[in-house]
């Protein structure tokens, strides 16, 4: 299938704290009916966090079924999306994805596959210390998987850095990832994921060169995973790993949770600038049915 015939999957990444943009969702009642006007607009991946990440499984599951069940009343074969949970066991912090999953509402298992430092920068521009390592050990990689397979969860693999898209590789080549499975190279925008100005950011810049360098990791073993952009700390469709992506055959991440800049654009026009540019380059957007069989999902368990 060529580019200009794949249709590009847009995912809407919506939280946001709201200092950094007035538009962003404050309330689960703001995330349903922004994830409603994204979907609209061509999303057909919606991501979002609950107001607090630290609560119980049980309590986290409900709350984003709060938001979910919105959205897949208005299309069944969307993909929501929910972020990471807490505990001190790996079946603490994995279980709100599976409850999800049994209420029928989560068809994609995720781990964030690596390590890398979080931070933002001082007045001279070095690190404040107070950053944070970010990371998902091998465990806690190999139970997601090997579970999410079980369940017939397809997975949803977030790199911050080339090295983790190679430990997602490690998985590929055992023949351990199930189908439905997908990547998605982040990009560090000039500010990182929690400066509130520019500095301290991760991985590799967004550049044509850099987006060289995650596809050859896959390229090299002819490794057919679908695969993502987004630029996390910055503006995606400002910069030219965008129109690459979707002239090479990718997808694209936007959204408030990923955006940076001098702007303050809505989660909608974040998507419905992505949507344009994919119509100027001249590949169609894709429909959450359509999503589903590009990324080769198993049917909807409900």
């Amino acid at each position: 299938m060529t580019a200009t015939a794949n249709p590009v999957i847009i995912e809407a990444a919506l939280s946001s704290n709201p200092f950094r943009n007035p538009q962003s969702p404050r309330t689960l009642e703001d995330l349903a009916e922004q994830g409603l006007a994204c979907m609209d607009a061509g999303a057909s991946i919606v991501h979002m966090h609950i107001p607090d990440l630290h609560v119980p499984a049980a309590i986290a599951t409900e709350q984003y079924l709060s938001c979910f069940r919105t959205w897949l009343d208005r299309d069944p074969d969307v993909l929501a999306l929910p972020t990471n949970g807490s505990g001190d066991t790996l079946e603490e912090r994995f279980a709100h994805q599976f409850l999800l999953h049994q209420a029928g509402a989560l068809r994609l298992a995720f781990v964030d596959p690596g390590a890398t430092i979080f931070g933002r920068p001082g007045e001279d521009g070095t690190p404040e210390p107070d950053g944070y390592v970010y990371y998902f050990n091998y465990d806690a990689m190999s139970f997601a998987i090997d579970e999410g397979r079980r369940r017939g969860m397809g997975m949803h693999f977030a790199c911050f850095e080339p090295g983790w898209v190679r430990n997602v590789m490690t998985y590929w080549r055992a023949g351990r990832l199930s189908a439905g499975s997908f990547v998605k190279f982040y990009f560090g925008g000039p500010y990182g994921v929690l400066a509130r100005q520019p500095g301290v950011t991760f991985g590799l810049p967004p550049t044509r060169t850099a987006l060289a360098a995650y596809r050859e990791l896959l390229d090299i073993e002819s490794c057919p995973l679908p695969w993502f952009s987004a630029v996390v700390g910055g503006d995606l469709i400002d910069t030219p790993v965008a129109r690459a992506t979707i002239e090479q055959g990718g997808h694209l991440r936007v959204g408030l949770e990923d955006y940076r800049g001098d702007r303050t654009p809505s989660n909608l026009e974040l998507v419905e600038e992505a949507v344009a540019l994919c119509k100027k380059v001249g590949r169609p957007v894709a429909t959450p049915t359509e999503t589903i069989d590009i990324l080769g999902l198993p049917g909807r368990t409900q």
